[in-house]
């Protein structure tokens, strides 16, 4: 199964993207590992398993967010 995800990001009124990839693929991360860390110190009643699992995907957007655009800069065809 493909399952695209599609990120509205931050544009003006001309259409000029006002948020960096890098930056939204770093919050992706910084998100992730943040959860696992309130994890590890027994904090917020959160699940592990659905933590690590939602970390996992977390890191899987913004791997495919950091491939997206390096296929943009370096003129690659998507697909």
């Amino acid at each position: 199964m493909n399952r695209e995800v599609t990120l509205p990001l931050i544009v003006d009124d001309r259409g000029a993207l006002q948020v960096a990839a890098s930056d939204v693929s770093k919050l992706l991360r910084t998100v992730g590992g943040r959860w696992l860390r309130l994890v590890e110190a027994g904090q917020g009643g959160l699940d592990e398993d659905t933590v690590a699992a939602l970390t996992i995907e977390l890191a899987k957007l913004a791997d495919r967010i950091d491939v997206a655009c390096i296929a943009h800069s370096s003129g690659a065809a998507s697909g």
